[in-house]
């Protein structure tokens, strides 16, 4: 399956005009494997660039074809590795291994391709050691840290999530327009980072600010704190200093597909809604192949019921990346260009940090940033079965899954492409020129050096309007869409804030 077919906004109209609808094809230097496929890599971008203080030019370019050839040899290596750990010659793929991290002790491991390929050697030797114990160490885990805290360092260190954040808040403030109660219900609460921005454009409104109730879902709590709740109490004290009035409620909820719209969600007639998915859907997808003849998959229920809940804006970010694999070697070699990329564009942002990779015990933002994205890989590589969850997939496959859900899409137009590019620049300044906003099939795309990574897009369920229409009324009726901009089963506990009444548990 195809990339989307983005193509370049004009930022830069003499650059904008030498640019086609298509990505670039890989560059020619191919590397094949056991299976006869061929794989590409740009040595020339993920080779270490840091050279010794004093040296001739031939001895420069000496050491840079080396590095070059490592590189190469390193990737062939890996992707063999991973060839033979799928057919079960786990002694072959442990004699490749070895071989790959005796490279990996020659290249830098702080940059380049020596960086990301210490992250899928490592993944590759976990997935390798219960099939074959005599296998080198497993590897050093990375800082420790919560999962919210290297998803905020994650936040802090480039331009990923609050791209995700701020595109989608653009269509849930144009939803909104003109409504005067509504109904957020977020799918990731997570720190509650992406309204607070949300918030300050609504207590601009011209008329003033709606009634806003937010009701944010997380995982059950594994410790004696409510992280839930305090997000809340945080949200409601930002939204006290906005002066809007504001209802928080939280849910904890281990798996998004046992959400049910009237035990948890508590749904009022008079409220517009919006439903936002941040990064999240991937999570509920099965393997290809599996068989749902018996039972519907969980995508399937939680867009069922999204579909019935009928919201005026459902806002999806994921990312553009292709690892819902069945075979291991094809998810590895797509994972490992994938984060390749992301591993460049991180490091532009945050060039002088160390990686955590090279075995350094620093937890700096970098450090914890480049641990969330380690811990993607490490279930792309290693897990099977119910036990992996980070299943992305293209804007494509998720096209053709919300329109046969029931959903039509609503385009983002390009006066908010254009936001979206200068909010882009605010935040990445100098150091992350290779950033740009890729605009295509409706949705934008944050983009590193033209190849996309993130996608956002918004949805519209057929005959959207108030929730009451759907888990209420029950009804068909609905209000239209309005496109002017404005400026676990497990358990439940629902909290409430009102801006100047504090928290209060319901």
């Amino acid at each position: 399956m195809g990339h989307i077919p983005f193509t370049w906004l004009p930022m830069n109209p003499d650059a904008a005009a030498t640019l086609t609808d298509a990505f670039p094809p890989p560059i020619p230097i191919p590397i094949t494997t056991t299976d006869g496929a061929l794989h590409y890599l740009n040595p020339r971008l993920y080779a270490s660039l840091v050279q010794p203080a004093v040296q001739t030019a031939a001895e420069a370019a000496r050491r840079r074809q080396e590095e070059e050839d490592a590189s190469v040899r390193l990737v062939h290596l890996l992707i063999t590795c991973t060839g033979a750990i799928q057919a079960g010659d786990y002694s072959v793929a442990h004699g490749n291994l070895s071989e790959a991290r005796g490279i990996l002790k020659k290249i830098p491991t702080s940059t380049g391709i020596g960086r990301v390929g210490t992250h899928f050697a490592d993944a590759l030797a976990q997935r390798l050691f219960p099939e074959y114990p005599h296998a080198a160490a497993l590897p050093t885990p990375p800082p420790t840290a919560t999962p919210a805290a290297t998803y905020n360092h994650f936040y802090d260190a480039g331009p990923y999530l609050k791209f995700a954040y701020s595109t989608a808040n653009r269509a849930i403030l144009k939803a909104f327009e003109g409504c005067k109660r509504v109904h957020i219900i977020d799918f990731a609460l997570m720190q509650g980072l992406q309204w607070p921005a949300l918030m300050d454009e609504l207590s601009k409104r011209e008329g003033g600010p709606p009634e806003l109730r937010i009701t944010g879902i997380g995982p059950n709590p594994t410790s004696g704190r409510d992280e839930l709740h305090e997000v809340g109490i945080r949200l409601a004290e930002f939204a006290r200093y906005v002066k809007i009035p504001f209802t928080f409620q939280g849910v904890c909820a281990d798996h998004l597909d046992q959400l049910t719209a009237w035990l948890h969600l508590k749904l009022r007639p008079d409220e517009a809604l919006a439903m936002n998915s941040i990064l999240q859907l991937h999570h509920l997808l099965v393997d290809p192949d599996a068989d749902e003849s018996t039972l519907p998959s969980p995508i399937d229920i939680l867009l069922k019921l999204v579909v019935k809940l009928k919201p005026k804006i459902f806002t999806v970010v994921e990312q553009e990346a292709d690892h819902n694999k069945p075979l291991l070697l094809e998810r590895f070699t797509n994972a490992l260009f994938h984060y390749a990329t992301m591993f460049d564009s991180l490091e532009a942002m945050c060039p002088l940090v160390t990686s955590a990779a090279a075995g350094s015990t620093s937890t700096s933002s970098s450090s914890l940033a480049e641990a969330y994205l380690r811990g993607e890989i490490f279930d792309i590589i290693c897990g099977e079965g119910s036990a992996r969850t980070e299943r992305h997939e293209l804007f494509t496959a998720w096209k053709e899954r919300l329109t046969r859900a029931g959903f039509t899409q609503v385009e983002f137009d390009l006066s908010e492409a254009n936001m979206a590019i200068a909010d882009l620049i605010s935040v990445t300044s100098f150091s992350g020129s290779g950033f740009g906003i890729l605009q295509g099939s409706g949705g934008l795309a944050l983009a590193w050096h033209g190849r996309p990574l993130y996608v956002a897009t918004a949805w519209h369920a057929m005959g959207g309007g108030n929730a009451a229409s759907a888990a209420i009324a029950h009804t068909k009726g609905g209000d239209t869409y309005h496109k002017g901009m404005n400026g676990s089963s497990k358990g439940n506990r629902g909290h409430r804030g009102v801006a100047g009444g504090g928290i209060a548990i319901l």
